[in-house]
């Protein structure tokens, strides 16, 4: 899915809009900006729950990712499991 996201950057060519397209687009991205992080910063617990899979990820290092994480994201019932079960392990 990367290399897709990849791809669509290397085609998109802003020469082709106008200056006043190019401007809403400037304008979208620091918007989008700004929205992502303010919803980041009222959600701590998405810097837990990513933080819990890639440590799960990094330790048993699964040759299939995407089985590995929806098993993994599956498995919570809620953001709090990140936590309860990270502190279970290391008991």
């Amino acid at each position: 899915m990367g290399e897709v996201v990849k791809d669509a950057q290397k085609n998109l060519n802003v020469s082709y809009l106008n200056v006043d397209q190019q401007e809403k687009l400037r304008q979208f991205k620091i918007q989008t900006r700004i929205d992502n992080e303010t919803y980041l910063r009222a959600h701590p617990e998405v810097d837990e729950i990513i933080g819990d899979f890639l440590r799960h990820l990094l330790v048993k290092k699964p040759s299939d990712i995407r089985e590995f994480a929806a098993d993994h994201f599956s498995s919570l019932s809620d953001p709090s499991d990140a936590v309860s079960n990270e502190n279970s392990e290391t008991n």
